[in-house]
């Protein structure tokens, strides 16, 4: 496998762990449906938490949290939907990203940014 992907792996291994020590409790991790997929979707007690995950080495030249664009952020809030429906869950959702930054062997939780972004409203056309 790619280096970049066992980074990417290894990565959300980390924000797993690091979730696990605030209490939350895992739900699934890489869930996938159809063509959409969530990295990590927890329960902190209160809300289920959908969050994806962004790694990278430390001589990154753009800011993890800022590879999440429009399209993307559509996708993970259209898999949340999916999610939410399939498991029968009846809680708020936030969606939160946590961004490691790999420096050798060593991963670090450099940012976990809650309620990151918001389900984007639809327009509608008159």
């Amino acid at each position: 496998m790619s280096e970049k992907y066992e980074t990417g792996k290894t990565g959300e291994e980390g924000a797993r762990d690091y979730l696990e020590s605030l209490g939350y409790k895992i739900l699934d991790m890489n869930w996938h449906f159809h063509h959409f997929e969530l990295d990590i979707v927890a329960d902190n007690g209160e809300e289920l938490v959908v969050i994806e995950v962004k790694t990278r080495s430390d001589n990154f030249l753009i800011a993890p949290e800022l590879a999440i664009d429009k399209p993307k952020i559509r996708r993970i809030v259209a898999a949340a939907d999916a999610y939410s429906q399939i498991k029968k869950i009846d809680k708020p959702v936030r969606f939160d990203i946590i961004c490691l930054i790999k420096k050798g062997d060593e991963y670090k939780v450099e940012t976990h940014l809650e309620d990151a972004f918001f389900a984007p409203l639809k327009q509608r056309r008159y």
